[in-house]
């Protein structure tokens, strides 16, 4: 636990300060510190948590369905790449390491083959962002914010972790596949229908390119 804790403090500050973020804005919204609570989870994804904000007023069900396969389609490739590694785990253990796979989590537990370890991290990002919603939560409640531009806070987010990892690796292929397939996509199917698309492509590119990339990594 100890090092899954070490491993997970960029996570925390991170998950704390946007699911603040999140609170208030939930908040804003006319919901309470419990829904943030609950919606850390029984949802826990912080890009559809955001989006869900919105169909709380009384969206359809095959409206939040179809949403949610959209905006949280990258965790079905996530899911995937870790069948071998969670393969031996068994349990209710298991049910959940698969239902926290989230960004931040799958970066961390992608390189590691520890049960234990992949575990922790799994809680304890899942507990941060718990912690940072319903201190939003609390916070909107008590104190009146302008929550103008606080969903943009998980966008930079995105941004930032995709320039660390770019500054990490010497290859950057797959960064590139993704940037070129997304803006493709985006051009052709606009911004309400890009995402699927996009990462068909990015899996169908990365699939054709994958020995190549294999042997790059081993040189």
């Amino acid at each position: 636990m100890q090092r899954a804790f070490k491993d997970t403090i960029p996570v925390m500050t991170g998950y704390i300060v946007l699911g603040i973020g999140y609170g208030i804005l939930m908040t804003a919204k006319g919901y309470n510190a419990l829904w943030a609570l609950a919606a850390g989870i029984i949802i826990y994804s912080g890009t559809m948590q955001f989006v869900a904000i919105d169909l709380f007023s009384g969206a359809s069900f095959g409206t939040v369905a179809l949403t949610s396969l959209m905006v949280s389609a990258r965790h079905l490739f996530y899911g995937v790449s870790m069948v071998e590694r969670y393969k031996k785990i068994r349990g209710l253990k298991k049910l959940y390491m698969i239902y926290a796979l989230t960004d931040e989590t799958y970066s961390l537990v992608c390189e590691s083959d520890d049960e234990d370890y992949c575990f922790w991290v799994s809680l304890l990002d899942q507990s941060y962002w718990i912690i940072g919603g319903v201190l939003g939560g609390l916070l909107g409640q008590i104190i009146p914010f302008n929550s103008r531009g606080i969903d943009f806070a998980l966008t930079a987010l995105f941004v930032t972790i995709c320039v660390e990892q770019w500054l990490n690796t010497e290859n950057h292929t797959p960064a590139l596949i993704g940037i070129c397939s997304s803006v493709l996509c985006l051009v052709i199917f606009g911004a309400n229908n890009f995402l699927i698309p996009s990462m068909i492509l990015i899996t169908v590119f990365l699939f054709i390119l994958r020995k190549k990339m294999e042997q790059n990594y081993n040189v």
